[in-house]
């Protein structure tokens, strides 16, 4: 697991690693985009990765892309896999948490070696808008449970991973 805020450098960092671990390693791309600054950082990020990933684009059912034992998968990004199912299960918490786990589970039963791309959006304060606090309580739950099942986790702090696990 690789943690931090916006922009620290957690998605080169991750990609390095796949790539340290595997020749092919598989891509696991969890983004919705709804906009044309955010289609620019999508495509930055698959042109800096080139021909040597197997992408697979999928915002919710990640335990559906083809991935196989032994494969190196970075799943990019789990704070917009969660937002998605935040919004699929009618924005409550319990739901979105038990789906994220679950799909997470059936990703982590294909015995593949996942790299999972996460943000710390709780370092920031608490927000004055009830949304933004429930989702912050999906984000930690999410991030507590998957660092609980990681064998290793990284924060990433201006560019710098510190393995914390």
């Amino acid at each position: 697991m690789i943690t931090g805020g916006q922009r620290s450098g957690k998605s080169l960092f991750a990609e390095k690693l796949a790539l340290s671990r595997s020749d092919r390693p598989c891509y696991l791309a969890t983004a919705r985009v709804f906009d044309e600054e955010f289609r620019k950082r999508v495509d930055v990020h698959k042109a800096r990765r080139g021909d040597r990933w197997v992408n697979f684009e999928i915002p919710l059912r990640v335990s559906e892309a083809g991935i196989g034992e032994g494969d190196v998968v970075l799943l990019d990004c789990l704070t917009l896999l969660a937002t998605n199912w935040f919004f699929e299960c009618g924005e409550d918490v319990k739901s979105t948490v038990n789906s994220v786990t679950s799909e997470l589970d059936a990703l982590f039963s294909r015995m593949a070696d996942v790299i999972i791309v996460t943000n710390e959006i709780g370092l920031g304060g608490v927000s004055p808008n009830a949304l933004q606090r429930r989702f912050a309580d999906v984000q930690g739950a999410v991030n507590q449970w998957v660092a609980e099942r990681a064998s290793e986790v990284y924060l990433v702090v201006s560019g710098i991973p510190v393995k914390i696990k």
